[in-house]
């Protein structure tokens, strides 16, 4: 039996991998370093992984958004124009990347990626409970956030979840929960536009993407549940993991193994 050209066990073995970076991507973000090689490995061209990816994704995180929103772990006021300067972020960082060599930006990731991981190890949890911050300073750090990372998941994007959290967490004194809940609001909304475009350039497998949505559903909500009921204990470990694993792709492509 095939879908879409291909065989079912390998569109199976994609759906179990897109669980496991489903799974990451609802507790600390950075599940597209796990997924989209998956896709690639199955044999996708590159642009179809990319979109069928997308796809997946959407349909997984609108789950772990939805527990989130249902406990109440949205700030609003900070997430609507989070969300609209994500978009337009992820815009201008997409016509940036026509203009400019990929290569630059790696290499600054390789000096952001070790100061990230020195944060995370240096501190022993992330906040459970809501820093003392200034409103005014607060919004500033969170949309400032939104619209440079958005940029940066327009430009470049993996790791996308995981800086807005650590930044939602240590410089906007959001709780775990709550910044947790923003990240994916905000992620959902560059999904989505990710995937509108995908389709509309038809670079979308749908029937192996509408599998692999079954996955990725279950890991988000298993995801977002282990987070909401663990929080920090289950945040900090997956997102050194993601930082060791972007920081291991980063090197790797600029040595042209990738």
């Amino acid at each position: 039996m095939e879908i879409s050209g291909y065989p079912l066990w390998t569109v199976l073995l994609i759906g179990c991998g897109v669980f496991l970076a489903s799974f990451i991507d609802a507790i600390g973000g950075g599940g597209g370093l796990i997924s989209v090689p998956a896709y690639l490995l199955a044999g996708l061209p590159a642009h179809y992984a990319l979109g069928t990816n997308k796809l997946s994704a959407c349909l997984g995180t609108m789950v772990s958004t939805f527990r989130y929103l249902k406990k109440g772990y949205v700030d609003w006021a900070l997430a609507i124009p989070s969300i609209l300067l994500a978009l337009l972020g992820s815009h201008f960082g997409t016509r940036l990347q026509l203009m400019l060599d990929e290569r630059w930006l790696k290499y600054l990731l390789l000096l952001i990626l070790p100061l990230a991981a020195v944060i995370m190890l240096r501190k022993k949890s992330l906040p459970e409970v809501r820093g003392e911050i200034a409103p005014r300073r607060q919004r500033i750090i969170v949309w400032s956030a939104a619209l440079a990372v958005g940029a940066y998941d327009g430009f470049y994007g993996p790791g996308t979840g995981t800086f807005l959290l650590l930044i939602f967490c240590h410089l906007a004194k959001l709780d775990v929960r709550t910044a947790s809940g923003n990240t994916k609001l905000v992620n959902l909304s560059s999904n989505i536009g990710a995937v509108l475009t995908s389709l509309a350039a038809g670079k979308v497998l749908v029937p192996i993407g509408l599998i692999a949505a079954a996955f990725s559903i279950v890991g988000n909500y298993l995801g977002a549940g282990l987070t909401i009921k663990n929080g920090s204990r289950a945040v900090r470990p997956v997102i050194i993991l993601v930082l060791l694993l972007l920081a291991a792709r980063v090197l790797l492509e600029l040595f042209g193994i990738l």
